[in-house]
């Protein structure tokens, strides 16, 4: 039927598509793309001229691959002994130009990218890493293994994020830092070596906090990173904050942060509070 597009017309005819890979018919792929035999792509994916795609790789729906991106290729971990291991990646992601995501090292694991995130060209997303939904993560910016960034957070360019980090929800990362321990939710941290500056409130007032809810984070922040406490003594501090669904994953973050084998929170100043705060 006329203005029908069928398979054949959406594949460019330089593509090198293995006969095992499962592509849904509506798929995209462009000039010398190259997939691999164990590749999964849903439905109204599109995948960009000289992207190459290999390994268990599993792509949802809606997504978009920009030219010369590689998914799914052996992580780079010395390590690694040819475990059979996955990439999946969910729906409505945009992957800009040269972006590389790494395959988990063990059996059975899996580097995860979800929902509704932009990564912008030159990314690199290292083995066993978790990136959740809407995350913004700006040019050139270096993930290694195993670290995980929650939902909503916005990583600026050029950012190193050392191996087993957790960035936290809401989160803001300012462009050229090095970050090396985790970043709690809801705040802005900046500088090499990066350090805690302040709550992340044009980007909470977006998202359409409300007054009480900033309110709640202004006082934790101001226990956390402004009265002189330690962190622990700041954590019981926050035990006796009201009820609040943001001020409980603050606190489950930090607490998770400081078990053995984290690499703990980023630190601040901890200034006395001043009688007019």
């Amino acid at each position: 039927m006329a203005g029908v597009a069928t398979l054949t017309t959406l594949i460019h005819p330089t593509a090198i598509i293995d006969p095992g890979a499962d592509l849904h018919p509506t798929v995209r792929v462009g000039a010398y793309a190259v997939i691999g035999e164990k590749v999964k792509i849903g439905a109204e994916t599109v995948v960009g001229a000289h992207v190459v795609i290999e390994g268990l790789t599993e792509i949802g729906a809606g997504n978009q691959i920009f030219p010369g991106a590689a998914i799914g290729l052996e992580t780079q971990e010395l390590k690694y002994d040819g475990a059979i291991s996955w990439v999946k990646i969910g729906d409505g992601n945009r992957i800009r130009e040269y972006v590389t995501v790494n395959r988990a090292t063990g059996a059975g694991e899996a580097t995860v990218i979800g929902n509704n995130n932009l990564l912008m060209a030159y990314v690199h997303v290292a083995h066993n890493c978790v990136i959740e939904d809407s995350v913004v993560i700006a040019n050139a910016v270096a993930l290694a293994g195993h670290v995980h960034v929650e939902s909503r957070a916005v990583i600026g360019g050029l950012v190193g994020i050392h191996q087993f980090v957790h960035i936290g929800r809401r989160a803001m990362l300012g462009g050229m830092s090095r970050i090396d321990r985790d970043v709690p939710p809801y705040i802005l941290v900046e500088g090499n070596p990066s350090r805690v500056r302040s709550l992340n409130l044009v980007g909470l007032k977006r998202a359409g906090f409300t007054t009480t809810d900033l309110a709640y984070l202004k006082k934790a922040f101001r226990i956390l990173y402004r009265s002189g406490l330690t962190l622990n003594q700041a954590l019981e501090q926050l035990d006796l904050l009201p009820d609040n669904e943001h001020l409980q994953h603050l606190r489950q973050f930090l607490q998770l942060s400081q078990k053995e084998g984290r690499r703990g929170p980023i630190p601040g100043r901890r200034l006395q509070v001043r009688s007019e705060e």
